[in-house]
């Protein structure tokens, strides 16, 4: 007869199975290839699933935190500066608060919210973060910061204004000249408007950046602070600062302002490209508001002194102040807009690409742009092109035009001079095609971006043959250059003040053959008026 196990050898044998198993299992994953195989490819699958969990959640958390940035997906965020050139959004907006009392939201639907962000690093860090969905920039400095917004891919959407006295130089007592400036200290923020207006205006006169000592600052109001402390000869600064550093400093004047360096500084809007696409109605209606408010501010005087007053609230601002802030500016039209972005055939001013391009190259060489993204990849005119606007307030600005020329403005000062040479065949007066390429190489941007200056044309010979010959046929040379800007680039005649001075003011000596190829020259003198 077989003997019962006991409840004691039952456990022990089951205990004994149970570790057998343990053991085996342990053997096969520590000490066999397969095993080994097995064991990594859990852990594997193990670290794999617990790492899209991770990238589950920061993507979650990333799209609530952008959402949460967003805010109100029915309200429009603009930033923008302590400014006039913006006058006509929020002179629409009836106000800089998001509102129901705003044209934008009556006519359209949607609110807008503008938020004054003055500050440069900040605001951009705002605009990538989605705090703000509309940012300012200006399109001359642009080249300095577009590299670094590449991943947002920036899209410049429309142009506000073109800055028309809203930037000056001041200069301390006996800088008369651009010429004066060589060798002198002058106070900038660099990568700014400032620092563009200041590198036109020294290519004018004929001078390098490395002919002047450029103290940088971090921006205009700080530029104005160190002319008046006595540590600079002159300052690149904002409207009303300069009559302010005039009054404050005996014998100082305003060199140069943006009144006649009229087309250098235009501010824009940029969006990220993903916005535009999923907003491109609304950005529209917003882009068609703000033509409309433009419009009438540039049409009314009323209209003028109720958007100072949307301003001087919203920018905590005197509002004469506000009010000198607007007349600085040429608040941009859907005309003015056409013509910026090149869509207007029959236009033959300074176009957004033109200006982009120069300093892209200016800023290039100067150490200050490495890379900056092609014209056709930030340009965005798609907003331009969708709307339609009649009346003569929706039209472009009508081309600058000139008094009749005077006998005194062939004595009249001058703020700059840049000296070409323009080679013409013994005897004659008849531009070559190599002449016509030197003046749109080396003048016409000149022309265009001080395109509310007169300008001075006076030949110049050498000293070789009969004088009154040379003075002649100097005039006739100046003035074959003056026909060719009219015909060519549509200038007003009444621009050019036409003068030959023949042998009579050599800037070299006429007994070399080096210097008497120096004084044939012709010369371009932007006047002051």
């Amino acid at each position: 007869m077989a003997a019962r196990l006991t409840g004691f050898s039952k456990f022990l044998i089951t205990l004994l199975i149970v570790g057998a198993i343990v053991f085996g299992f342990w053997f096969f994953l520590n000490k066999t290839d397969a095993g080994k195989n097995a064991s990594n490819d859990a852990k594997n699958q193990t670290a794999q699933t617990d790492k899209n969990n991770s990238n589950a959640n920061s993507k979650a958390n990333a799209n609530k935190s952008s959402s949460s940035n967003r805010g109100d997906d029915n309200t429009i965020r603009v930033g923008v500066v302590t400014w006039g050139g913006y006058a006509g959004g929020q002179y629409f907006n009836n106000g800089f608060e998001a509102n129901e009392n705003s044209r934008f939201y009556k006519d359209y639907g949607f609110k807008v919210e503008f938020k004054v962000l003055d500050e440069f690093v900040p605001s951009r860090e705002a605009w990538k973060n989605d705090e703000v969905d509309l940012l300012w920039a200006t399109i001359d400095a642009f080249p300095t910061e577009v590299e670094s917004l590449k991943e947002f891919d920036p899209q410049v959407v429309f142009q506000a204004d073109w800055s028309r006295g809203g930037d000056a130089v001041v200069v301390k007592r006996g800088i008369n000249r651009v010429s004066d400036l060589k060798g002198k200290k002058i106070a900038c923020a660099l990568m700014t408007p400032s620092h563009s207006f200041l590198l036109w205006l020294l290519e004018a006169g004929d001078l390098k950046p490395s002919d002047v000592t450029i103290v940088e600052v971090p921006n205009a109001i700080d530029a104005a602070a160190a002319f008046k402390s006595g540590n600079v000869d002159a300052a690149v600064v904002w409207s009303p600062d300069d009559e302010d550093c005039v009054n404050n400093v005996k014998g100082a004047k305003i060199l140069k302002n943006t009144k006649s360096a009229s087309n250098i500084i235009a501010d824009v809007f940029i969006a990220k490209k993903d916005y535009v696409n999923k907003n491109r109605k609304k950005l529209q209606q917003l882009f068609e508001g703000w033509m409309k408010g433009a419009a009438e501010i540039n049409g009314s005087e009323v209209n003028k002194r109720k958007a100072a007053k949307i301003l001087a609230e919203g920018l905590n601002q005197p509002e004469d102040f506000c009010y000198k802030a607007i007349n600085n500016v040429r608040l941009c039209t859907h005309g003015d807009n056409m013509n910026f972005f090149g869509l207007n055939s029959d236009y033959s001013g300074v176009t957004g690409e033109e200006l982009y391009n120069r300093m892209s190259n200016t800023y290039k060489e100067l150490g200050y742009a490495k890379n900056p993204s092609n014209w056709r990849v930030i340009s965005n005119p798609s907003l331009v092109r969708s709307i339609k606007l009649a009346g003569d307030d929706n039209k472009a600005e009508p081309k600058a035009t000139f008094t009749k020329v005077t006998k005194e403005l062939e004595k009249a000062e001058a703020f700059s001079s840049k000296k070409i040479s323009i080679f013409f065949p013994s005897g004659s007066a008849k531009l070559s095609e190599n002449a016509k390429q030197i003046i749109d190489d080396d003048f016409v941007g000149i022309a265009k971006a001080f395109g509310n200056a007169r300008i001075r044309i006076e030949g110049n010979t050498d000293s070789k043959g009969n004088r009154a010959m040379n003075v002649r046929l100097s005039k006739e040379r100046a003035q074959a250059v003056a026909d060719y800007l009219v015909k060519e680039y549509e200038m007003d005649a009444n621009r050019f003040v036409v003068v030959g001075n023949g042998p009579d003011k050599p800037v070299a000596d006429n007994n070399t053959e080096d210097g008497r190829s120096k004084n044939r020259r012709t010369e371009f003198q932007m006047l002051n008026e």
